[in-house]
């Protein structure tokens, strides 16, 4: 039976009914499916080189935002002295977003506003937001105890201002909107609630557009506008007119009726005692997530939102709008003013103008504000980031600080170049986010990426003998490539083979040159100066290309240089801060480097995140915990990985060797022995396994006597019955011997601590 899975980035549903199962997303066209159920196995994790036990970990020493990075993006162009300009992409076409909370995490609803219940009793604007429209002097303001006038003109520049409405109660416009009142005041002045007379009565907003006495500037201005009748997105608030009055010019606007989240800040803000109290970061994340898609939608249509800030989204029940497109314009419109806010636009558009790039600095930005008490945003930080050391939420949530440092980044070109990239980041972060909130250990479930595989899905059937870089997740192959269609006929199995098949390729594409790095490390050292060549090739053609750092990154771990490795997965990390692969190759790569505090957290994240990455975690962790002689933290790090696991029955015969070697007493060993009771493993390791615990146990015996009712491998803890025990297991490890010598070795073990008969 055929399943059809969802389209929407990072969901793992299916579609069901027509509908997806998880986010509720509406099938592909045509597509009908049942439900299905799609899981992965679970891997082992590298075993890694003694290193010195380090100290307890800390809360920010852990965080990799402190490691040195490989140079990527503008840093990585400007080193090269390179004279790109812009960013060429690399995979981004693939992915695509929707819903409130993602499936993920609960957002509290918001009741809807009556619209009669929104209009100002008493329109006013508060004097300290009175400021010319023309310079932006301070106008209005109270003098002499006598209240600031509302109409007049600017002492500096001599214009006229107004803040009084132009509109008033029983108004008339455009011969069918009937006025009610003022809903709130904006940068084009009043905004207005009235009802359609043409169609029921419905409540309407109209939006001022241009005020002047020039009828043909007006049509001009409406008519610059008229595009935006043609969006139509669920996520955006439609725009049904636009009509003259009075010389004036408006915009006829659907009412949503809800709250904007600058007002759920203040109204938080208020219930706590006029403190900052940010929102949660799963519901700050959240809110991106769902209204992305209407960022999507525009870019799509060639157009830019331009002023995103938290007053511009509103929540209506359990579902968001994105309001005021008054700032909306052309991608390619060079003439027309920006508008902006001052903390959310992105520094380059004063001079370059606006671009999808500057739509993704205001979305960062606002989820700066939402989730944190961002002081400073429009001043000292107004185009950066606060230091780590300074914001708590940076510190709990290193993907939360990659993720922001990306979006908004300086330069345009270093930061998530469409909405769709930025959603699959933010979903993937936010399951994070979840994960550490929930608590849990170990992760109960999995999901797909777009961009990596599962760890170890190329080293499926090496075991143990896999080296570090194979058990890590591939890179999955971008469909989207030129070569894509030829790379499909390319199936020779054999390593050298195919890297003569692919050195061959008619034409070395992104993803010709990324096989070509992958397959010259399956062939071995003699072909890593290819991945080398492969990697530099494809850095020259597009400085942010990503992919090529993780390449660079597996040969620097085959080649066992961990400082390369690590600065590579840093660099990677940074650029994809949603994905979990690189957080385990980093972790890895710090382990073997000595950076532990680090390597533990990352470790962790993985592990409680997907459990698809719960079994090489897990190892890792007991790895580093062994080294600090931590014994209780590294069986708890085993007792992680799940009896569903593939790795089950590595990780209980690691946990029976370690309680083996403990030096813990009689009831460490019998818990040793217990470990392996119901598995299934090689009868010459049992055996080796239960011999060092039957030795054991009869030196413990002997120094410190029987305890009887304890049973080691179904053996009382008395010295006859241990040495029934060892003596049992030394024949039949001789039954195995692969030589006549060692079988006769043991045979004389077997004799030797035999017990004494009368006999």
């Amino acid at each position: 039976m055929t399943t059809i899975a969802c389209t929407e980035p990072g969901c793992t549903g299916t579609i069901v009914d027509g509908y997806c199962d998880v986010c509720g997303a509406p099938a592909p066209a045509g597509a009908v499916s049942p439900s299905a159920v799609v899981g992965a196995p679970d891997v082992i994790a590298p075993d890694q080189p003694d290193l010195d036990p380090v100290s307890t970990p800390s809360t920010v020493s852990r965080a990799s935002n402190r490691l040195a990075s490989t140079p990527l993006g503008s840093a990585r162009a400007a080193q090269a002295g390179s004279k790109l300009t812009r960013r060429l992409g690399t995979s981004s076409t693939r992915l695509r977003g929707a819903r409130l909370g993602a499936g993920l995490t609960h957002v509290p609803t918001i009741p809807a506003i009556d619209a009669s219940k929104a209009i100002l009793s008493n329109p006013m604007v508060p004097e300290d937001r009175r400021n010319c429209p023309s310079c932006g002097n301070a106008v209005g303001r109270s003098r002499d105890g006598q209240p600031g006038r509302t109409d007049g003109f600017c002492p500096k520049c001599r214009n006229p201002f107004s803040f009084s409405p132009k509109l008033q109660d029983g108004d008339l416009v455009g011969g069918q909107y009937l006025v009610k009142g003022c809903l709130a005041h904006g940068g084009f002045g009043w905004i207005y609630m009235a009802q359609d007379q043409n169609v029921s009565n419905r409540w309407v907003v109209l939006k001022g557009l241009l005020n002047s006495e020039d009828p043909d500037a007006v049509a001009a201005a409406i008519a610059e506008q008229q595009f935006l009748a043609r969006v139509e997105h669920p996520l955006i608030v439609e725009i049904y007119n636009f009509v003259t009055h009075d010389g004036a010019g408006y915009i006829v606007m659907e009412y949503v009726g809800g709250t904007s989240l600058k007002t759920l800040l203040k109204q938080r803000m208020a219930a706590n005692n006029n403190l900052y109290d940010a929102l949660p970061i799963d519901q700050a994340i959240a809110y991106m997530l769902e209204i992305l898609p209407a960022f999507s939608y525009l870019h799509d249509l060639g157009l830019v939102y331009c002023d995103f800030k938290p007053d511009n989204i509103i929540q209506v029940g359990d579902a968001v709008k994105l309001i005021d497109l008054g700032g909306v314009r052309r991608i390619d419109d060079m003439d027309s003013a920006i508008y902006g806010t001052v903390g959310f636009q992105a520094p380059e558009v004063a001079e370059v103008g606006t671009s999808i790039a500057s739509d993704i600095y205001t979305l960062g930005r606002t989820l700066c504000v939402l989730a944190m008490e961002f002081r400073g945003y429009q001043g000292r930080y107004v185009t950066s980031l606060p230091p780590v050391g300074d914001v708590p939420l940076f510190q709990k949530y290193d993907s939360v600080y990659r993720l922001l440092l990306k979006a908004c980044a300086k330069d345009p070109a270093d930061r998530f170049q469409t909405a769709d990239e930025f959603r699959v980041q933010l979903l993937g972060v936010l399951r994070e986010v979840v994960a550490d909130k929930q608590g849990t250990q170990a992760a109960q479930h999995s999901a797909s990426s777009l961009l990596f595989g599962t760890p170890g899905d190329k080293s499926l059937g090496l075991g143990d003998a896999a080296a570090p870089w194979q058990r890590l997740p591939s890179l999955i192959a971008d469909d989207s490539d030129k070569m894509a269609g030829w790379l499909k006929t390319v199936s020779v199995p054999d390593p050298d083979k195919r890297l003569e098949l692919l050195v061959d390729a008619p034409e070395p594409s992104p993803q010709i040159l990324l096989e070509i790095a992958e397959t010259s490390l399956e062939v071995g050292a003699e072909r890593f100066d290819m991945v080398d060549t492969a990697v530099a090739d494809l850095l020259a053609s597009d400085p942010w290309e990503w992919r090529a750092v993780w390449m660079a990154g597996l040969v620097a771990l085959a080649r066992g240089d961990a400082k390369a490795a690590q600065s590579a997965f840093n660099a990677v990390y940074g650029q994809v801060p949603g994905e979990l692969a690189p957080k385990l190759a980093l972790a890895i790569a710090c382990e073997m480097s000595g950076e532990f505090d680090v390597a533990e957290g990352l470790y962790q994240t993985c592990a409680r995140t997907d459990a698809n990455y719960i079994a090489p975690s897990a190892f890792g962790l007991a790895d580093i915990r062994t080294r600090r002689n931590d014994l209780d933290g590294a069986l708890a790090a085993l007792d992680l990985v799940p009896r569903t696991s593939g790795a089950y029955v590595r990780a209980r015969r690691q946990r029976a060797g370690l309680l083996a070697g403990s030096g813990r007493g009689l009831d460490a060993l019998a818990q040793a022995m217990d470990s392996i009771d119901s598995l299934t493993i090689d009868p010459v390791d049992r055996a080796n396994l239960a011999a060092n615990v039957f030795r054991a146990a009869l030196e413990e015996v002997r120094q410190s006597g029987p305890q009887e009712g304890l049973r080691i491998d179904g053996r009382e803890a008395t010295e006859p019955a241990l040495r029934d025990g060892l003596e049992a297991t030394y024949r039949q490890l001789a039954t195995q011997a692969e030589s006549r010598p060692e079988r006769i070795a043991l045979v004389d073990l077997a004799n030797e601590v035999r017990g004494w008969t009368l006999r």
